[in-house]
């Protein structure tokens, strides 16, 4: 199962992540997000894990749970889709606005 991580400390490492999860069963990956421009982490992640029922109890125990002094947001990840994540030209108005058009 995918498990959707946020709220991870900015200090947090994948390794500590990973330890955090395999208190109830076995991590196939832990991955902490990264800003492509700063390369530091963005407070969330995914983990892993081969065993349902081991990650529905993380998730269960770990929603809320308070680690490195931050309360975790733990639930299942949703699949990804491939729509388009919006409009980036900004203000959302047309590039090659013409008068007479109006």
């Amino acid at each position: 199962m995918n498990i959707y991580v946020a709220n991870i400390p900015f200090k947090a490492t994948e390794a500590e992540l990973k330890g955090l999860f395999e208190q109830f069963g076995e991590v196939s990956s832990a991955k902490i997000i990264l800003d492509k421009f700063t390369n530091r982490s963005r407070g969330f992640g995914f983990v892993e894990m081969a065993d349902n029922s081991s990650a529905q109890s993380a998730i269960n125990q770990l929603n809320g749970a308070d680690f490195m002094g931050k309360n975790l947001v733990v639930n299942e990840a949703r699949p990804r889709t491939d729509a388009p994540r919006g409009n980036r030209s900004g203000g959302g108005f047309r590039k090659n606005f013409n008068r007479d058009d109006y």
